[in-house]
């Protein structure tokens, strides 16, 4: 597996090695030793999520807090996403920026959400299918979000404003000139 840093501290993009032959594919999507030697820390997966979406669906930007405040890492099992995370932690030197790239079944590709970062993707194919492998349980009091779409976050979601698809939930999130830290 190879890291690939983003310019957010401590978010990577992690290409695996795959190994193909005329019978199909195999590769390791996780392994906890060879994380921790890219990484530099651990991450136990305690709750694994998938989602089913179609065409122009945005989803997020969802996070926790602490104390129970989620890392994920994220890949796609079907179909292609414009993944998406904010950084939220004030300390940082990119603090508000953001950092997105595609993720298909193709490609393979995965991304490590650390903690302190809020996470979205739309879909850029007819149907996507996204598993998440998440180091906290999933907390509903703990639960936060921004409105995707708002325009100060200037994030490109790939997708025509009209084509864009969010829960009543995400269309109810707070714009970035209301987060407080």
């Amino acid at each position: 597996m190879e890291r690939v840093d983003t310019h957010l501290s401590g978010c990577a993009l992690l290409k695996p090695l795959v190994r193909e032959d005329v019978r199909g594919y195999f590769f390791e999507s996780f392994r906890t030793d060879l994380f921790e030697q890219l990484m530099g820390h651990s991450f136990t997966v305690v709750q694994q999520n998938e989602s089913s979406s179609k065409y122009g669906v945005v989803r997020g930007l969802h996070w926790q807090i602490p104390p129970r405040a989620q890392a994920k890492l994220i890949r796609v099992l079907s179909g292609e996403i414009r993944d998406v995370v904010v950084d939220l932690r004030p300390e940082s030197r990119t603090f508000g920026q953001h950092y997105s790239c595609v993720l298909s079944a193709e490609n393979k590709h995965q991304l490590f959400v650390p903690q302190g970062f809020a996470h979205g993707f739309s879909v850029l194919s007819t149907q996507a299918i996204v598993a998440y492998s998440c180091d906290a349980l999933y907390a509903p009091a703990h639960e936060r979000g921004l409105h995707p779409l708002d325009p100060d976050l200037g994030i490109d979601w790939g997708l025509k404003p009209e084509d864009c698809v969010l829960s009543a939930k995400d269309a109810q999130q707070p714009l970035w000139k209301d987060y407080q830290p």
